[in-house]
């Protein structure tokens, strides 16, 4: 199974910059969407089944142009869960699963702490997060959480660790967090491949930084040790431009 990850940054903008025959192209079996910004019947749905996937699923914020995630695959899952069942998580659209036989398939969207007040509610979403998936997984243990984690974990993940080191998304607190996530049973795919610095899936619009490569790795599959050994490959395709992330991708054995 092929699983694609990919902050899209508003569906319909990416749609207008090839994103439907990108997909069509990178052929994945599933995959997971974050920060759709638009509402399900804001789109035309029979995009996405044209180009092979029938079976989409979409979890949108209350506020509308804002967050949201999806989950398209080309096979019917046994099972789709909208949000956490925790309200503060759950009216901004940041959490859609997907289960399968064998696995199951999470689109995440963790909060983004751009004031004060955002950072409180990112580090109360990240709690509340580690708590309802510490739950799930002695119910569901197979599980692959993709998507937007706005954190960079390690020093390797970010162009210029010195200087970001108390902006969000690089906070000590944020970092310990992760590390924490990881620990609690989660592998963290394209670390198993890859251990050089520079590989980055996030880049500021500004200062031509994608050009210059001055970006941050923000996004990840993160694979549960339970089905660890099935991992074949973990990339980031940072060919992808339909926005200011690029899609990751894992590739997990049967």
């Amino acid at each position: 199974m092929t699983i694609i990850s990919y902050n899209v940054n508003g569906i319909r903008a990416a749609i207008k910059k090839g994103f439907v025959e990108w997909l069509v192209a990178a052929n994945p079996d599933v995959i997971c969407l974050q920060e759709i910004k638009a509402q399900e019947d804001q789109l035309d749905l029979n995009l996405f089944a044209e180009a092979g996937y029938p079976h989409n699923y979409w979890f949108s914020a209350q506020k509308k142009g804002y967050s949201g995630v999806a989950v398209l695959c080309k096979s019917k899952p046994i099972n789709v869960v909208y949000g956490t069942g925790i309200e503060s998580m759950d009216y901004e659209g940041r959490n859609l699963r997907v289960d399968f036989p064998e696995v199951s398939i999470m689109s995440l969207y963790l909060p983004s702490g751009t004031n004060i007040q955002r950072l409180e509610h990112k580090f109360e979403y990240m709690d509340l997060f580690q708590s309802y998936i510490d739950e799930l997984k002695k119910e569901i243990p197979n599980l692959v959480i993709c998507g937007d984690y706005n954190i960079c974990h390690e020093a390797i993940d970010i162009h210029d660790p010195v200087r970001n080191k108390n902006v969000s998304g690089f906070l000590p607190e944020e970092r310990a967090w992760m590390s924490g996530f990881l620990a609690s049973g989660f592998t963290d795919a394209f670390r198993e491949f890859n251990s050089e610095p520079h590989h980055y899936s996030w880049w500021s619009y500004r200062a031509n930084a994608r050009a210059n490569n001055k970006g941050w790795r923000l996004d990840y599959t993160l694979v549960a040790n339970t089905i660890k050994e099935t991992i074949k490959r973990a990339v980031i395709l940072k060919e992808a431009v339909h926005s200011d992330h690029c899609p990751v991708l894992v590739e997990l054995t049967s």
